[in-house]
């Protein structure tokens, strides 16, 4: 079965690996903190990588395979259990972030507010962040909620890796297309992206999510040029524009709740 990562418009790089390195990343993640407000955020992060999808898109299962670790992030059967931003350690000054899934519609009106009080600054205004990993099912990717957060999180010029999980679920034929799906609704959006296949039951493209993340983590050096086997594709890089809204409430508005 066939995985690879595609990196769209903008500045996107593959890193380089010292030989016969297994590049780790995130198999070294422990639980670090949970934090509801704002004010609580680590103060001695350097760089984070935040992991984000709609409720039952495989995020917590993708989290769990990329750390191989069973139980780190909650698999819960209850859509948007995770109300808060989740912090791992990585290593000194460097975390993975697992934020609240969206597309909550059984979620209490107070904490829908709460999660956009604090996931719209948190995205928009964060420093640490390096960039976002999205996670959709590969089955039905692209929905309307995805589309709003991509198009919220790209005026940003962070860069976003799409993780479509579940796969294995598909033939080959219908990852080629889910795939070239996404790659172009990227491609219309414009920025620093990338996409992959992904499935937590095969355990199949964790190379390459790695590799697409070990840049935002500083963990490993730049290359010019993507390694052999990345499909690649470049376009110009947009203009920032203003936020757009985003779940229940518009995200421009949660901003200012900060």
């Amino acid at each position: 079965m066939l995985f690879y990562i595609s990196f769209l418009p903008g500045r996107a790089r593959a890193c380089h690996l010292p030989p016969g390195s297994s590049m780790p990343l995130f198999q070294k993640a422990v639980f670090h903190t949970t934090v509801a407000h704002l004010r609580d955020l680590p103060a001695d992060s350097q760089c984070e990588v935040a992991f984000a999808g709609r409720s039952n898109s495989g995020k917590s299962s993708a989290i769990n395979t990329l750390a191989n670790h069973s139980r780190l992030a909650f698999v819960s059967k209850t859509p948007g259990r995770t109300q808060h931003l989740n912090y791992f350690r990585l290593d000194d000054g460097k975390y993975l972030v697992d934020l609240p899934g969206y597309g909550f519609a059984k979620a209490p009106e107070e904490i829908r507010s709460q999660w956009e009080g604090l996931l719209a600054p948190y995205l928009r205004h964060r420093e640490a962040l390096r960039g976002l990993v999205l996670i959709m099912d590969s089955r039905h990717p692209l929905t309307e909620l995805d589309l709003r957060m991509l198009a919220w999180f790209a005026p940003t010029g962070k860069p976003i890796h799409v993780l479509l999980s579940k796969a294995d679920k598909l033939t080959r034929d219908e990852q080629a297309r889910s795939l070239g799906q996404v790659q172009a609704a990227l491609n219309d959006l414009g920025g620093n992206c990338s996409v992959q296949l992904f499935s937590s039951l095969k355990k199949t493209g964790i190379p390459e999510a790695e590799l697409a993340l070990a840049c935002w983590l500083g963990m490993a050096a730049r290359e010019e040029s993507p390694p052999i086997g990345l499909a690649t594709a470049r376009t110009a890089r947009p203009k920032k524009r203003g936020a757009m809204g985003w779940g229940a409430r518009n995200a421009g508005n949660a901003g200012k709740r900060q």
